[in-house]
């Protein structure tokens, strides 16, 4: 029993900061959006961190309910896509670029701010009277550092709808993109779902994702 109250505990604590990376994700879309002279994102609310503004029924809640009943705490989920009037960027590529990467770059962001706040919290571990507490607040930062990592690379993938799509498209000389886009727009998704449901997606992006959760966790100690 008090086995399973720590395993819901700590899939409760991964799912407030899952909801939290994804709606700094898809405000940091809109955000860098209404730099390249969109504001609908803006006009329509969705630069929040209010999860509420971004869940998706199937991506924030019934994709990581699936990853807690088979494996204990949601490490990946989406969001609603943020809208983005790209026909207002003042520059088509770089905004394309720009928005596109800015999903992914903030979860890199959060590791990275998740892996300096855990420094803090390990030396003030060691220093604490009453360890408990902390340590609650520890493993918090540590599934921060694990989220985000696995956020950022796996919207980094070049198949559609990820983030990945958008940088490999327009990323790409123009006549090379438009083979990739004739390619991946029809099919890209039907990929995505079946190297997921065979996962096969999990056995590839997992030593990235640990590599560099790893590396970040073993700055924080």
């Amino acid at each position: 029993m008090e086995l399973m109250s720590e395993r819901i505990a700590l899939a409760l604590m991964g799912y407030v900061v899952l909801l939290f990376s994804l709606s700094v994700h898809e405000s940091a879309h809109g955000w860098m959006a209404l730099q390249m002279g969109d504001d609908t994102a803006a006009r329509q609310d969705r630069i929040t961190l209010n999860p509420l503004s971004h869940i998706d029924p199937l991506g924030t809640v019934l994709i990581p309910l699936l990853q807690f009943l088979y494996s204990g705490i949601p490490l990946l989920g989406w969001a609603k896509p943020t809208p983005v009037g790209a026909h207002n960027f003042r520059r088509q590529t770089r905004g394309h670029l720009l928005v596109a990467a800015a999903g992914p770059g903030s979860n890199l962001l959060l590791a990275v701010l998740f892996t300096g706040a855990l420094f803090l919290g390990l030396r003030l571990l060691g220093l604490a009277s009453a360890p408990g507490e902390l340590s609650v607040v520890v493993e918090l930062l540590t599934i921060g550092v694990q989220i985000n990592v696995v956020l950022a690379l796996f919207n980094l993938i070049p198949l559609p709808p990820l983030d990945g799509s958008w940088i490999a498209s327009w990323g790409l000389p123009r006549s090379v993109s438009a083979t990739y886009d004739r390619l991946m727009e029809p099919y890209g998704q039907w990929i995505l779902l079946i190297l997921f449901a065979t996962s096969i997606l999990g056995r590839v992006l997992s030593p990235f994702t640990s590599a560099l959760a790893s590396f970040l966790l073993a700055l924080a100690r």
